[in-house]
């Protein structure tokens, strides 16, 4: 079974893929980026106001897909510049912090839309 998670609370997805799919007990995010789901326009501001709506967006699909933050096991992070990371980790900490998922965190050479951040994440359903 693998069902399509989509909800109105999160940025459209602005290319051939899913908000999020639900499978064999497992939420799997796509890559989300700082994009206002109420204007689709990426927000203005440093990694940390980033990275504050990625995770507000990452909430939101979880939520669609019935379950939550709290449920997440494993996440990615990629960095435009890793010297944004304490930034960055300030703010994660306060949406994951009891009992953190496993985390990969990179530097990259580019984003989607020159973004300074760009989070997935992998929940129990």
């Amino acid at each position: 079974m693998r069902d399509v998670i989509c909800t109105k609370h999160a940025p459209e997805a602005i290319g051939p893929y899913s908000q999020a799919i639900k499978a064999n007990g497992f939420v799997f995010v796509s890559g989300q980026v700082a994009i206002d789901p109420a204007t689709q326009e990426v927000i203005s501001g440093d990694v940390a106001a980033q990275t504050d709506r990625i995770l507000r967006n990452v909430w939101h699909i979880l939520e669609a897909a019935g379950s939550g933050l709290d449920k997440v096991v494993r996440s990615t992070v990629f960095l435009k510049n890793m010297t944004d990371f304490a930034a960055m980790n300030a703010v994660y900490g306060r949406f994951f912090n009891a009992a953190p998922p496993a985390r990969s965190t990179v530097e990259v050479a580019r984003l989607p839309k020159d973004v300074l951040v760009e989070i997935d994440v992998i929940a129990l359903g």
